[in-house]
């Protein structure tokens, strides 16, 4: 990769970032943060004094905001973000300075073996290197660490990725470039790159529609999610009550371990 291409990536992140406001609040978020709050729950339990690194600062500086509660349960929190605008909007929502740095997913600026756990979700999928990406993930994990790594659902029931295309090709899609992978091929490449997967599963079982119409009306006409709330919550109730449908989100995600 080049540095005019790492270059003009960073460019339109830290475009995307002035223009796009957060959303934190809005009724889709919260179900968001209720997915990946589980998931910490389930598979990496134990966060005190733990040392976790979080592969983009976009959920810090727009979405669920999930490093906050980690940090409260008293992890040693890290982060980077190959945009200097969404770091500086993360770092507002900590109360204490946390270890945000510049830098790229495909070429991590922290040493080898250092993270007891990492959380990656919806990061690698938006550039073609997105093997390089993964590699980089098990080289700063710990030798025993575990992390959780997520991408979108290529067979997603609600063909959130068939939207994704159309919006990208009438430049609608404001993230850019992005991949699916089935929960297949996406394992089989973490057990390549030699990561144990010891669980699969997923967050945000829902129509990628509602979604973007909750997202849309709560950054535009905010009294209008009173419309969105009632439509997730059903699929919110669903996803509680069966752990099976989980693996059917928008994003699918494993659970690692380096050996």
């Amino acid at each position: 990769m080049t540095d005019n291409t790492r270059h003009a990536e960073r460019s339109f992140w830290d475009f995307t970032g002035r223009e796009i406001p957060a959303f934190s609040g809005a009724p889709s978020t919260r179900y968001y943060f209720e997915c990946e709050k589980r998931l910490f729950e389930e598979y990496l339990p134990d966060l005190h004094r733990k040392r976790i690194l979080k592969t983009d600062l976009w959920d810090e500086a727009k979405n669920s905001r999930i490093l906050r509660w980690v940090a409260e349960q008293g992890a040693e929190v890290y982060g980077i973000d190959i945009s200097v605008e969404i770091l500086q909007e993360a770092l507002s929502a900590f109360q204490h300075h946390p270890r945000f740095i510049v830098s790229d997913v495909r070429s991590i600026g922290f040493p080898s073996n250092y993270f007891d756990y990492l959380y990656s979700m919806g990061t690698v999928e938006h550039s073609p290197q997105y093997f390089t990406a993964l590699e980089e993930c098990f080289r700063v994990l710990k030798k025993g660490g575990r992390g959780i790594i997520g991408v979108p659902n290529k067979l997603d029931p609600f063909l959130r990725p068939v939207f994704v295309a159309l919006l990208s090709k009438v430049g609608l899609y404001a993230y850019g470039y992005e991949l699916s992978f089935s929960m297949r091929e996406f394992s089989g490449m973490l057990e390549q790159i030699g990561f144990r997967v010891i669980g699969k599963t997923g967050i945000l079982f829902m129509p990628g529609l509602i979604r973007m119409a909750d997202l849309y009306l709560y950054c535009h006409m905010r009294w209008a999610t009173a419309l969105t709330a009632p439509l997730i919550a059903p699929f919110a109730f669903l996803y509680r009550r069966f752990p099976r449908l989980r693996r059917h989100g928008y994003l699918i995600a494993c659970v690692v371990e380096k050996p």
